[in-house]
């Protein structure tokens, strides 16, 4: 299993990209592998506010519904509408096939939120 260093991880296999106060996020590659062939994703619309913790997104497969959540608090600035058209390119590339993004109100919040490294989201797997 491949997972960039550069990215933090969450307890439910969600991967984030901080850059300042913007986050982009997506499921995992191991995500994708235990959901099976993803047939369809709902996004949030841009411009939508979301609570830390809300469901934000859904990506659905032919075994069940995967739930993402929203790290923070703050407003969906951007989507990946190709996952929208394409689902299946989650199952070919996890980190490529990015979600949405979200600018937080308060980055600090990010901090101490729990997110895992990628050493520490691995030992979570197990490996």
């Amino acid at each position: 299993m491949s997972n960039p260093d550069d990215l933090r991880y969450t307890a439910q296999h969600e991967w984030l990209r901080i850059e300042g106060d913007e986050v982009t996020i997506g499921i995992t590659d191991y995500a994708a592998e235990q959901l099976g062939d993803v047939v369809f994703v709902e996004l949030p619309e841009i411009g939508a506010r979301v609570e830390r913790g809300a469901v934000v997104a859904e990506v659905e497969s032919t075994k069940s519904v995967g739930e993402v959540y929203a790290p923070a608090a703050g407003e969906v600035v951007a989507r990946h509408d190709d996952v929208v058209d394409a689902p299946e390119s989650i199952n070919g590339d996890a980190f490529e096939a990015w979600l949405f993004r979200l600018r937080v109100d308060d980055p600090a919040s990010l901090e101490g939120s729990g997110l895992l490294d990628r050493k520490q989201y691995l030992a979570q797997l197990g490996g």
